[in-house]
C-alpha cells in the first residue's frame, strides 16, 4: 500500500513542510448561524495550537464588536503566557490606523491586511483608482512597521483578478514586494477556480515572484476546494488556509481533515499537524458550532471507515484487500463493518469476533437472514444489536441483567412531566418516580434515582438524535440514537418505536445492559 501511495505522490522537495493557517475562528465563524463564545474560541485556539499543532491561527476580524475585542484580548493573553503569540493572526482593513489600533489594543502582533485583489473590487467597491488604493496600503504598512506589527497581505478576489485584471494584481505586488510584508495570501474568494486554472495562476505568481511567500485560501462553492489546494501546493504554494469541518462563508472553506490527508498521502509534503487529534477536534467544533458533520464526510464522518458490502469484509479478512492508506487508526478511529441488507457472513463474523461471540454455521445462517430482513425494512442494525438479534433468532432465554418491568409517563398542561419507573436488576425489582423538563428527562431522573440508591455508576449522555422517516406516516418507526460515554469509552445505542420517547427508553435499556458487561 505504501508503494502504491509513493507512486501517486508528486515529487515534493525533500523535508518540505507546508504552513497550515486555520481560520475556523475567523472565516469559519462566517458560517450562517455560527457564533463562538469567548470560552469556546479560547478552547478551539488551544486545540489548534497545542494538540493539532497547526502553524498559525486566524482568530478574528478587527472592529467586529466590543465582545469580540474582549474575546481576542483573552486569547492573546493566554497565547502570550504560552509564547504562542506569533501564531495568532487577526484580519484587519485598509483604514489608516483604525484596525492597527484595534489589533494592538487587543494584544495582537500580526495583522492580515485585507486589500483588493481585483480591479473590479478596487474600482467599484472602494471607488478608488489602483494608485489610490496602493497609497492607502503603503500608509498602513508604514504605521504597522512603527508599531512592530507584522503584516500579511490578503489579495481579496485574487482569482477574479487573475481572470480579468492580472496586470492590476502584478501592479500591486510589484509595488509591495520590497515592503515589510511577510506573506502574500491568494484567496479564491468566490470559489470560482478549478484545479487547472488554480495551478496556472499559482505558477504565474511563483515564477514571477519566486522570492515571496504565497498562501492559498480556497472556498468550496463547486466542491473543488481540496482539489484546488492540491493544485496550488503542486505549483509551489508554501501555505494553505483551512477550517475545521470545512466551516466558512457559503459552501465553506477547505476542510482541515481532508487537506491534511491529501497532503500527506498524495503529495508527500510534511505538515506539523497531528493526525490522531483531528477527529476529536472536529467533534468539539461540531458541538460548539451546531453544524453536524455529515456521515459521509471524508476522514471524520461516521460512515467513512465502515464497510457495508459483505464482499469487502471478506476481502479484509484475506490480507486486507479493501484497505487503503486512509487507515482509521491514523485518525484515532476504528474500522467497522456495517450490518444490513448488503451484509454477508463475513461482515457479521467480523462483528461477532469483535464481541467474542462464536456461532456455528447453522446459527450464523439464521442470524444473517434476520439481519438482511431488517435491512430491507431500512432499520439500522448495529454491533450492539447483535446479542438481541441472536437471542430472538435462536429463541434463547433473554440474558439481560436489567429488564424493564413497566413505566408510566404523565404529561399535563401547566405541570412538569413526571415518570414512574420499575426495573428488575438481577431478579430484584426497584421503583422510583421523578419530575423532569420533558418525558424522557423525567424517565432518566427516576432511573438514576434507582442507580444512586444502589451505588451503581452512571454513564454520561453525549448526544441525542431522533430520526423520523419522511412521508408523514404517523405509524412509521421512529429511531432514537443516543451517544454515551462510560469509563472513557464512547458508544451509541438505538431504539425503534412509533413513539420517540419509547424509542429513547429502549435505547437506554440497551445501554444499561451494555455497561453491565464493561
Amino acid at each position: 500500500m505504501k508503494e502504491y501511495a509513493d507512486k501517486q505522490c508528486i515529487d515534493a522537495p525533500v523535508n518540505q513542510t507546508l504552513e497550515i493557517l486555520d481560520t475556523t475562528l475567523r472565516d469559519g465563524e462566517q458560517t450562517s448561524g455560527v457564533s463562538f463564545a469567548a470560552s469556546e474560541k479560547l478552547h478551539i485556539t488551544r486545540l489548534l495550537i497545542e494538540e493539532l499543532k497547526v502553524d498559525r491561527v486566524e482568530l478574528a476580524s478587527a472592529k467586529i464588536s466590543e465582545g469580540e475585542f474582549e474575546t481576542v484580548k483573552k486569547v492573546t493573553k493566554w497565547a502570550t503566557s504560552k509564547r504562542y503569540l506569533d501564531k495568532i493572526e487577526i484580519l484587519g482593513f485598509v483604514d489608516g490606523e483604525t484596525s492597527l489600533d484595534w489589533v494592538s489594543n487587543a494584544g495582537g502582533r500580526i495583522m492580515n491586511l485585507l486589500c483588493k485583489g481585483s480591479l473590479k473590487h478596487c474600482l467599484e467597491q472602494l471607488r478608488k483608482t489602483p494608485e489610490q488604493h496602493l497609497a492607502d496600503i503603503l500608509l498602513v504598512l508604514e504605521s504597522a512597521q512603527k508599531r512592530d506589527i507584522t503584516i500579511n497581505v490578503y489579495l481579496e478576489d485574487w482569482s477574479n483578478g487573475m481572470f480579468h485584471s492580472p496586470e492590476y494584481v502584478y501592479y500591486l505586488i510589484d509595488n509591495l514586494k520590497n515592503k515589510p510584508v511577510k506573506r502574500f495570501m491568494l484567496p479564491d474568494t468566490l470559489g470560482i477556480l478549478n484545479p487547472i486554472n488554480t495551478a496556472t495562476f499559482c505558477k504565474k505568481m511563483i515564477e514571477r515572484y519566486s522570492e515571496l511567500h504565497f498562501d492559498f485560501h480556497a472556498h468550496n462553492d463547486y466542491d473543488l476546494a481540496v482539489g484546488n489546494v492540491f493544485a496550488a501546493v503542486s505549483a509551489g504554494i508554501k501555505g494553505i488556509h483551512t477550517t475545521i469541518n470545512g466551516l466558512g462563508e457559503r459552501a465553506g472553506n477547505a476542510p482541515l481533515t481532508s487537506v491534511i490527508a491529501m497532503l500527506h498521502d498524495h503529495i508527500g509534503f510534511k505538515t506539523n499537524v497531528v493526525e490522531k487529534k483531528l477527529n476529536g477536534a472536529s467533534r468539539v467544533v461540531e458541538s460548539y458550532s451546531g453544524i453536524r458533520i455529515p456521515n459521509n464526510k471524508p476522514v471524520i464522518g461516521d460512515n467513512v471507515f465502515t464497510q457495508c458490502a459483505g464482499i469487502h469484509a471478506d476481502g479484509d479478512s484475506k490480507n486486507k484487500l479493501y484497505y487503503n492508506d486512509l487507515l482509521p487508526e491514523r485518525f484515532g478511529r476504528e474500522r467497522e463493518y456495517a450490518l444490513g441488507k448488503t451484509s454477508g457472513k463475513s461482515n457479521i463474523k467480523q462483528n461477532l469476533e469483535a464481541m467474542g461471540i462464536v456461532l456455528d454455521d447453522e446459527a450464523m445462517k439464521k442470524v444473517t437472514e434476520k439481519i438482511i430482513e431488517l435491512g430491507d425494512k431500512k432499520e439500522i442494525v448495529t454491533q450492539d444489536d447483535l446479542p438481541y438479534i441472536i437471542s430472538d433468532v435462536l429463541h434463547t432465554e433473554n440474558a439481560d441483567k436489567i429488564k424493564m418491568i413497566n413505566y408510566s409517563l404523565s404529561l399535563t398542561q401547566g405541570l412538569r412531566p413526571t415518570a414512574t419507573v420499575k426495573i428488575e436488576i438481577d431478579g430484584k425489582e426497584y421503583e422510583e418516580s421523578a419530575p423532569g423538563d420533558g418525558q424522557y428527562h423525567a424517565f432518566s431522573k427516576a432511573l438514576w434515582k434507582i442507580y444512586t440508591k444502589l451505588g451503581k455508576p452512571k454513564p454520561t449522555l453525549t448526544d441525542y438524535n431522533v430520526s423520523i422517516p419522511a412521508g408523514g406516516r404517523t405509524d412509521a418507526l421512529v429511531q432514537t440514537t443516543i451517544a454515551w460515554n462510560f469509563n472513557g469509552k464512547d458508544f451509541k445505542t438505538r431504539g425503534l418505536d412509533v413513539d420517540q420517547t419509547a424509542a429513547a427508553i429502549k435505547s437506554t435499556m440497551r445501554m444499561l445492559n451494555i455497561i453491565e458487561g464493561m
